[in-house]
């Protein structure tokens, strides 16, 4: 059985995460971000790049916390949906461990790097340079191997809600497609960093997490006690 406790507290950590998570992306600096000498001059320049980071970082969190707390309101202790569970909570932990390495160079080594380089002497301008870009080169792979571990932890614990049947089963399709997002998103970003390919596979995935997050929202504020499937869904 699932516990409408547990399901309301993940339903409300996903919002939280994701609304604090897109609301603070609105104060990055947004400029050509593939266009390194133009861009690197807005970031050198941005106050706010430590509280933006920081707060993108809770972001993310909450959201992964409410992914591992949606693993355990699933409730299923044994069969293929109970271990498709764990593996995907496993997954959401490295995926919020290599978003905090991510944090790290973007949050804090970037900016030191872009401000080093915006400062320094003529003659020392292009050794600063290619610093920043090995940072960033650094930032892309982090990124996209955190769209990957977060991709997959979505398609696998969408497939456990699936199985389950405790719960709606488009909730658990939603989820699966939001995880194929960002499997592209780590692609993309790991051969070409941050074309205009990237931004349409983060615009969907950003809609696709909000349908399914508000899906759940919607069946945990109607739970009544705790939830179990019909008998149809048990006997499948």
């Amino acid at each position: 059985m699932i516990d409408r406790s547990t399901l309301r507290l993940s339903a409300a950590l996903l919002v939280v995460g994701f609304v604090l998570y897109v609301v603070v992306g609105l104060f990055h600096p947004d400029g050509p971000a593939n266009d390194h000498p133009v861009v690197f001059l807005e970031y050198a320049s941005s106050p706010s790049w430590t509280v933006v980071h920081l707060g993108q970082f809770a972001g993310m969190s909450a959201l992964i916390v409410g992914l591992i707390v949606l693993r355990v309101a699933l409730g299923v202790q044994g069969g293929g949906a109970a271990l498709v569970a764990r593996l995907g909570a496993v997954f959401a932990a490295m995926a919020l461990g290599l978003y905090g390495v991510l944090q790290g160079v973007d949050g804090v080594a970037l900016k030191q790097a872009v401000n080093a380089w915006a400062t320094a002497p003529e003659a020392e301008k292009a050794a600063r340079f290619a610093s920043a870009e090995t940072i960033r080169w650094l930032e892309w792979g982090t990124r996209s191997y955190h769209c990957f571990t977060f991709g997959i932890a979505l398609i696998l614990l969408g497939a456990a809600v699936a199985i389950s049947a405790r719960l709606p089963k488009a909730l658990g399709y939603l989820m699966a497609l939001s995880g194929l997002a960002y499997l592209v998103q780590g692609w993309v970003l790991g051969a070409e960093g941050f074309p205009d390919s990237n931004t349409v596979a983060i615009l969907v995935g950003y809609a696709l997490l909000l349908a399914w997050t508000v899906l759940l929202v919607v069946v945990a504020s109607r739970a009544r006690g705790s939830l179990e499937p019909n008998t149809q869904e048990r006997a499948i």
